[in-house]
């Protein structure tokens, strides 16, 4: 099944959300800023994604930008913050079958649901 974890605030996330209630295809949403990923998902997120820890990070956010930015952190750490944070996650992150995506591209997203 497809899973989606998504901010309802995110026009981004709105969209893909939209997207892919369109293809007609059984997901489900994972509100994650209310159901936080614990830090052993977001590892494994990571992983689908083929990410390191801060390039799933959204480093203009304030409480990036406040407590972190200029800080030499570990991909754990940075990892920890996600978990303490997650409004730093960026999304929406679309996974499928054991691989994820971030879903702001739709056209990727088409792709990758295909």
């Amino acid at each position: 099944m497809i899973q989606i974890y998504h901010n309802p605030r995110c026009g981004k996330s709105r969209n893909c959300v939209a997207f892919i209630e369109n293809t007609n295809q059984e997901f489900e949403i994972i509100p994650y800023l209310t159901q936080n990923p614990s830090f052993d998902e977001l590892k494994t997120l990571l992983q689908q994604l083929d990410l390191k820890p801060l390039q799933l990070i959204r480093t203009k956010e304030k409480i990036w930008t406040e407590s972190y930015k200029d800080k030499s952190l570990t991909d754990d750490e940075i990892v920890q913050a996600m978990v303490d944070n997650p409004i730093l996650i960026e999304r929406p992150i679309v996974v499928k079958n054991g691989k994820a995506i971030i879903g702001r591209d739709l056209e990727a997203v088409a792709s990758f649901l295909d």
